[in-house]
């Protein structure tokens, strides 16, 4: 009860302590806010990408086909027109209703006329500017609508729904190439595959690295104010207050403080929401609605804060004499102890060790003891600053006014110069690692395509049952392009041998194209019009047909059926030569066969894709290139080709990784402007008393940039060693050799380095404001 009452004592003093009390207060409350609205949006941010899923899962149309089932009141024909512009994913559907009870999408009132279209608000924008005139061509449909908020991922998501008259009739429903289907409803989608244990891993890594100095600057906020606090505290044992009365009512202002913080942080978090829409991170972004933090969370950071106000302000007076002439930490005080300070990483070191090279095969990881072992490396951190700084600040000296104001400075008081820099130490030490992680792990996920983009840029596949006059206009359309500066194409067709039994037979593949292009696919010795090539060495298909051999063509569609199979036999002449990959990364094995060789097999149907070189450096052409192939086929599937493909549940966490590092950094940055800003009020008095003595406004500015040099400098270099131990621990755990990409740790150096320079800097103009004689003002 006794404590209680002290708590509320404290509380008091802290609201009614005049404007200085008030002040002190308020800047606690904001340091504390900033963390906790930074809290809230964590803890929001598994509920806003579950919302996501859930909107995408209820517009799903995969898995609804309905191809084989007649038209109906409730069936609708759907196809699939997704495109790219500018770097940009684009949704787009074509919606054919077959009766009056046809599905309506999520987010549509109903559907679309043939030759209008409902459109995502950003799209809507995008057609509208100067910058969209290339898409107006390939998306040139009337816009009637908006798509509300239920159809889309997030508010900048590029999507539309287009109404056609055109989709009915077999060869849309039956093209081996268009993707339109028959579908009564948007089905949900079938479970994804489970994420990997080491995904999960990366997963827990990344919530402590990323919440980890959210809470030591929680902690370093609510001892704002020090050295005032202690003049307090010593006024109390002055009227007879006994020491550990005065350490409950310190822990009751900080107590206010942090209750204050979270008001504040709460409206700060309110506030920020409301513009959350407005932001994109690696693609992707969310509806405000969506940021709604779990309650259970929310009361868990509700409680924990000022739980953590309570403790730290305890231990942080647990070694201070407070007598009613004054505090004792004002004497010398005595070396730091280091022996507990390393026991810290020493422990976590011990709990993660007995899970190396446990690798993926082998379950998942103990969740707990990763958490426990990586809090208590990153602990570390803070544990040993203080330690470091005291050693390396008591045998600086020499050098100019300013320095010397800044080594006694930092010899006086070298916890508060640790306690400013704890954060960004913390950061930059478990940015470090996780960047060794994702670095070793990256190649599990982000592999080569097998796509050759220095052979062809794009791909263009263009539908069977096209004359050859038809294919060649196409060709010499995309060859006219700006920006294109060559194509090439290769037709297929499938064969297969005759054989009573389906179970049998077996597959040929046949490249049909002029010489030049042949030669994409196979390294051919001498060709003319007419040859006949064997390719072997082939990935797929059957290697076994030679000069001779009896095949058949697969059958072509002819109305509603299939028509005729037509015998083909491969000519005596037949070279073979070794197959070569494609620029899609195929090696396709079979016959290659030129033009002339395929005269008499007119009623063929071959299947064309035209691979298309262009100008480097040239933003536009890829668009300019959709653009043709959309009006030639407005199902087009040409696309742009890439070197390597990235695991999806991979990309996701790396662009959660992405906001999440967003928002840290900016906290850091602006947490530590408010503890620059707290240390210099707390210095008003002195910074005066000197300027009134004469000493210069440039020799204490370069005092108040050595008192954060020094110590940004050697907390970026314990943060560097620590974060390079735990990430090749973590490397062991997931059983890869340890390597460190060394730019990019000195790029998470750097940008640590760059934002305490940004601080220093933005704090001069307070600085300059403080040293004024005025400033010895008293009340």
């Amino acid at each position: 009860m006794n404590r209680l009452r002290d708590l509320l004592l404290g509380a008091k003093f802290a609201l009614t302590g005049g404007r200085e009390g008030w002040t002190r207060t308020l800047m606690t409350a904001v340091g504390v806010g900033l963390g906790v609205a930074l809290l809230l949006a964590t803890t929001a941010l598994p509920g806003a990408l579950s919302a996501r899923d859930a909107r995408d899962n209820a517009r799903n149309d995969y898995g609804a086909g309905q191809q084989e089932a007649p038209a109906a009141a409730d069936t609708m024909l759907i196809a699939r027109t997704d495109t790219v512009f500018d770097g940009d994913d684009i949704r787009g559907r074509l919606v054919q209703p077959e009766g009056d009870r046809a599905p309506v999408p999520p987010g549509l009132s109903a559907l679309p006329a043939p030759g209008t279209m409902v459109v995502s608000p950003e799209l809507r924008e995008l057609l509208r500017s100067p910058g969209g005139k290339l898409l107006r061509e390939r998306v040139p449909y009337k816009i009637t609508g908006t798509i509300g908020d239920a159809g889309l991922l997030g508010p900048h998501e590029l999507a539309y729904y287009a109404g056609s008259d055109s989709l009915t009739g077999h060869k849309a429903l039956t093209s081996d190439r268009v993707d339109v289907e028959r579908i009564k409803s948007f089905p949900d989608k079938k479970p994804g595959e489970p994420i990997d244990p080491i995904l999960a891993l990366l997963i827990v890594i990344i919530f402590v690295v990323l919440l980890l100095p959210v809470a030591v600057f929680i902690a370093a906020a609510v001892r704002f104010g020090g050295d005032r606090r202690d003049k307090r505290l010593a006024a109390l044992r002055l009227v007879g207050a006994d020491s550990t009365m005065t350490r409950w009512i310190a822990a009751g202002e900080a107590l206010a403080g942090s209750l204050l913080g979270l008001g504040l942080g709460t409206v700060f978090f309110l506030i920020a929401r409301q513009y959350v829409g407005e932001v994109t991170i690696a693609r992707l972004n969310v509806f405000p609605s969506d940021l709604d933090p779990s309650a259970a969370l929310a009361l868990l950071v509700g409680v924990a804060v000022p739980a953590a106000a309570v403790g730290v302000t305890l231990f942080a007076l647990r070694g201070v004499v407070i007598e009613p002439l004054g505090v004792v930490r004002t004497s010398v005080p005595r070396p730091r102890r280091l022996w507990w300070r390393l026991l810290l990483p020493v422990v976590g070191l011990g709990l993660l060790i007995p899970m190396f090279d446990k690798g993926r095969d082998t379950g998942f990881y103990n969740q707990g003891q990763v958490i426990g072992g990586t809090v208590l490396l990153l602990i570390g951190v803070t544990a040993l600053l203080p330690w470091l700084i005291e050693t390396v600040v008591r045998r600086l000296g020499g050098g100019g006014v300013g320095w010397q104001l800044a080594v006694r400075r930092l010899q006086l008081n070298s916890g508060a110069a640790a306690r400013l820099v704890n954060g960004i130490a913390v950061a930059v030490a478990g940015a470090i690692a996780l960047q060794m992680l994702f670095s070793g792990i990256e190649g599990d996920y982000v592999t080569s395509s097998g796509e050759d983009t220095t052979r062809a840029q794009m791909v263009v596949p263009v539908t069977s049952n096209l004359s050859k006059a038809e294919q060649q206009r196409r060709e010499e359309n995309l060859r006219a392009v700006p920006g294109v500066t060559g194509t090439t194409t290769l037709g297929n067709v499938g064969l297969h041998t005759k054989a009573t039994n389906p179970e049998d037979q077996k597959y040929v593949e046949m490249a049909v194209g002029d010489c030049r292009a042949l030669r994409e696919v196979g390294d051919l010795p001498s060709c003319k019009d007419g040859d006949v090539f064997v390719a072997t060495g082939g990935e797929f298909g059957w290697d076994g047909a030679t000069a001779g051999t009896k095949l058949l063509f697969e059958a072509a569609w002819v109305g509603d059926r299939r028509g005729p199979e037509i015998p083909y036999t491969v000519p005596r002449d037949a070279r073979t030569v070794p197959a070569r990959v494609d620029p899609l990364g195929t090696k396709r094995g079979g016959l290659l066969v030129t033009p002339g060789a395929m005269r008499k097999f007119t009623n063929v149907p071959v299947s064309y894709t035209t691979y298309v070189t262009t100008r480097p450096g040239d933003g536009l052409v890829a668009d300019r290139v959709l653009n043709t192939a959309w009006r030639a086929d407005p199902f087009t599937r040409a696309r742009v080709l890439n070197d390597v493909k990235t695991a999806t549940k991979f990309a996701g966490v790396r662009r959660g990784l992405y906001i999440g590092a967003a928002a840290v950094l900016m906290l850091i940055g602006t947490s530590l402007l408010v503890s620059m800003l707290e240390q210099l009020r707390e210095r008003k008095r002195l910074l005066s008393s000197l300027v009134a003595f004469g000493t210069r406004r440039t020799t204490l500015s370069w005092s108040v940039l050595w008192q954060t040099a020094v110590p940004v400098t050697l907390g970026l270099t314990l943060a560097t060693g620590v974060g390079l131990g735990l990430g090749a621990v973590l490397l062991r755990m997931v059983g890869h050799p340890i390597h460190v990409d060394w730019p990019s740790v000195a790029g998470m150096v750097g940008i640590g380095g760059a934002v305490v320079l940004l601080v220093t800097a933005l704090s001069l103009p307070p600085l300059w404001r403080l040293m004024r004689p005025d400033g010895l003002r008293t009340e």
